[in-house]
């Protein structure tokens, strides 16, 4: 089961915003713009900013794109954003064939968004190397001036 964002009140500009962009979505997917359809438009991750970092939006929208040769497809697509001192900026989209692949998409997402924690082994394992490094270095300066 997903998370989904609790069901927030978007303002209309927002709205128009995020369908505007679905819309270049399609269109650098190689889509026709007039003749694609955006049928279902809902945000699935609605992290607000704070103090200490920028927030993200994440939202989805499914879809009839219809191709350069006239063929009609259902289509799956994403839109993230970062908002910044309250301005929304577009950070990456895609549209995706299936509900799967663009649930890759959300999993490498997820692991950009959520911070770096000491209690991941990878950064203790960083921290101790560091720590190390500069104890040999002071070691071989603290040896090489006694020895002189």
């Amino acid at each position: 089961m997903r998370a989904q964002a609790p069901q927030r009140q978007f303002s209309d500009r927002v709205l128009r915003q995020v369908r505007l962009d679905s819309g270049r979505a399609l269109e650098r997917a190689h889509f026709c713009r007039e003749s694609s359809e955006i049928i279902n438009l809902r945000c699935v991750d609605d992290r607000c900013e704070s103090e200490r970092q920028f927030g993200n939006q994440l939202w989805y929208f499914e879809g009839i794109g219809v191709d350069d040769h006239s063929e009609r497809r259902n289509i799956h697509g994403v839109v993230e954003y970062s908002i910044q001192f309250g301005i929304q900026e577009i950070v990456e989209d895609g549209v995706f064939d299936t509900a799967g692949e663009r649930e890759r998409f959300r999993h490498l997402y997820n692991r950009e968004v959520n911070s770096p924690s000491w209690r991941q082994p990878a950064n203790r394992l960083l921290l101790a190397a560091l720590i190390a490094m500069t104890a040999a270095v002071l070691l071989a300066l603290t040896l090489r001036n006694w020895l002189t």
